[in-house]
């Protein structure tokens, strides 16, 4: 175990804290948020429901803190009452799943790969070997996983044996042993993950893995687990792996995003209606009483959780949970996080015309899929065309706009120009995409991630799809497929070439249409029918959106309206991918650098308050300084006003 030891907060605070001292009180919620989000969020690996349960435990601690008799014990207390919640989340959602209808789950759907190996790896910069620790973790079975948290949290100094055991409501000997059942685990899984990343991979290894859909799982785990014990091949991979002690040794928490803020926390203490005695016998004097007492009523504990759900759901609503009037929730909303992996970029100016279908192994540069004044009229907003896509009738109440961690959602598709990369680092984007799988030059700032795209059929290579897996987690599909200029392809052939995508992608988006995609029988309707009739696996939509109209408010509201009759009609995470105002209606019409950039601010605002947007990527980073165009930057510092927009867009 490290020596770097990180005492836990002051007595001397705790016990202000405890008096009702404000600032002491704010001081202390600040302090033990690292440690509560960093617990949580490994357990549960990342799901949209850690800030709720970090928020209820946070909540918890607060309201049980003036029942702490010894502060000096504080840590050890809220520690536990931080796995009570946990195991308490679980045990809710395996008595709700039975009940829950399609449509409610559908409002619970989150970003697969939002998961806390990926914050890990991105946020502390991770070398190798750490690296792959960190995605290890995900092919654990659920029971290591709360185990994980409190260990991994050990082994980097945040907390001795006793305060995990105690936690775990484990003896000493207890916890050694399935601390060690569970870093076994770790080691077959840090075995698997360094022979699915070999380059070449074992070809029996490569055989076995056609049937696997990318996603991490005990299951395939010991199925990879059962070939490297018996393949030379995989069994030398191993050698040379450090114990993983030493590479957790003296790593820093990683940081909770903003919208887990202390002062969110104390603001729903103070207005929440639900009596807090009911949960001093969760957050009791002792590490014992916070794991034995119930913590509330059931009810109690629902309303809770109800209510930080509903908040993220419908805005304005109230509702009567356990006996109590539901107040207005922080917004405390599903983790975003910039991705695993970085790198560089590629495509022309918004006037270029569209490009031939492009291969990986093309050894030039492929020019951006631009808007181009072939496309149609209904690639913009206009009344017209909106009203031609009727959705399927509303089955409920979309998400509302909440205020949530932007900053990992903000994207550019990028293409060469001169100095790309200065202006890609200058932009605050924090992942761009090239419209292929290679970055083309662009040198990746530490700061953004690159997401891969297999363009159109053409490209559908084993080179290329290789250089995606390398480049996961996310892979973008099929550009436009429903428009001639672009990959021009039929449903049956992209459903024909799915599986490919699919064993290459750990996380597949839709092929992203031009337009209708919420359109009953359109192109993309007809796509994602047969996908489902065939078990073919699309984790988000995938869209593009150009506004004719360049007031800002309709604008606006035209994309907002688009946005959610697609995420009614298919109820998935959506990739806003190419998005400006271009007027192609009568050419192509570009609106004033200002309405480019008053667009710009208010749609990134709103698109910020969506919480089924996941990701959104402006079109494009370059921008012809001889023309009009959408684009931010025309060369490495001059950015344009959408530019300067842009860059102050969270």
């Amino acid at each position: 175990m490290s020596d770097n030891h990180r005492t836990g907060p002051d007595p001397g605070l705790v016990t202000a804290a405890r008096a009702g001292d404000g600032p002491a009180l704010e001081e202390l919620v600040s302090r033990c948020l690292p440690l509560v989000y960093n617990i949580v969020g490994r357990a549960l690996n990342g799901h949209a429901d850690v800030d709720d349960v970090v928020q209820e435990t946070l909540l918890r601690m607060v309201r049980g803190l003036p029942k702490l008799r010894d502060p000096s014990a504080f840590r050890s207390w809220l520690v536990a009452i931080t796995i009570r919640q946990i195991r308490n989340r679980e045990q809710s959602r395996a008595t709700d799943r039975g009940r829950r209808t399609h449509l409610e789950d559908a409002e619970t759907i989150t970003d697969p790969a939002l998961d806390f190996a990926g914050l890990t790896i991105l946020r502390l910069g991770l070398t190798e070997q750490r690296r792959e620790v960190a995605e290890a973790t995900r092919w654990l079975d659920p029971d290591d996983q709360e185990l994980l948290s409190l260990w991994w949290l050990e082994e980097t100094g945040e907390l001795e044996r006793p305060e995990l055991a105690g936690a775990l409501g484990l003896s000493d000997r207890h916890a050694a042993v399935r601390v060690q059942r569970m870093k076994r685990q770790m080691e077959i899984s840090r075995g698997v993950v360094r022979a699915l990343g070999a380059e070449p991979r074992c070809a029996e290894l490569d055989q076995i893995a056609v049937q696997w859909d990318g996603t991490p799982s005990p299951l395939w785990r010991k199925r990879f687990a059962r070939h490297l014990r018996s393949c030379g091949v995989c069994e030398r991979l191993e050698r040379g792996l450090l114990p993983m002690e030493r590479l957790l040794g003296g790593l820093p928490l990683v940081a909770a995003p903003d919208s887990l803020h202390p002062a969110a926390v104390l603001a729903h203490v103070r207005t929440s209606t639900t009596p807090s005695s009911t949960d001093s016998s969760g957050a009791g004097s002792s590490p014992q009483s916070a794991r034995s007492g119930h913590g509330g009523s059931r009810a109690a504990r629902r309303g809770h959780r109800q209510l930080a759900r509903t908040g993220r759901r419908v805005a304005g609503k109230k509702a009567v949970m356990g006996g109590s009037a539901a107040v207005a929730v922080i917004a405390v909303t599903a983790l975003v996080a910039a991705r695993l992996t970085a790198g560089p970029s590629a495509p022309a100016a918004a006037t270029a015309p569209p490009p031939a279908p492009v291969t990986a192994t093309s050894s030039s540069p492929a020019p951006p899929p631009s808007p181009s004044q072939s496309q149609s009229p209904s690639k913009s907003p206009s009344p017209s065309a909106k009203t031609s896509a009727k959705p399927s009738p509303v089955k409920r109440s979309a998400p509302p706009s909440v205020p949530i961690a932007s900053g990992a959602k903000k994207g550019v598709g990028v293409w060469t120009f001169n100095g790309v990369s200065q202006a890609l680092a200058a932009s605050g984007a924090s992942w761009y995409y090239t419209w292929n799988t290679q970055h083309q030059g662009v040198t990746t700032p530490r700061s953004a991630s690159f997401v891969p795209m297999i363009w159109g059929a053409a490209s559908v290579t084993d080179e290329a799809l290789a250089q995606a897996r390398a480049a996961g987690p996310y892979l973008l599909a099929f550009n436009e497929p429903d428009f001639a200029q672009q990959s021009n392809m039929s449903v049956d052939e992209a459903l024909q070439l799915w599986p490919k995508l699919m064993a290459a992608g750990k996380i597949l988006g839709s092929p992203a249409v031009a337009t209708g995609a919420a359109t009953p029988g359109g192109w993309l309707d007809q796509f994602m029918a047969g996908a489902a009739e065939k078990g073919y696996r699309v984790d988000f939509i995938t869209l593009h959106w150009y506004g004719g109209d360049f007031r800002t408010s309709q604008a606006v509201d035209q994309l907002k309206s688009y946005l959610t009759q697609v995420y009614t009609r298919y109820h998935k995470p959506i990739w806003l991918t190419e998005y400006a105002l271009i007027d192609f209606s009568q050419g192509t019409r570009f609106p004033s650098a200002a309405q480019q950039a008053a667009f710009v601010t208010a749609s990134t605002a709103m698109l910020n308050g969506l919480p089924y947007v996941h990701r959104y990527a402006w079109f494009g980073l370059g921008a012809d300084p001889s023309k009009p165009s959408s684009g931010l930057f025309t060369d490495a510092t001059a950015a344009t006003a959408a530019g300067r927009a842009f860059q102050t867009a969270r």
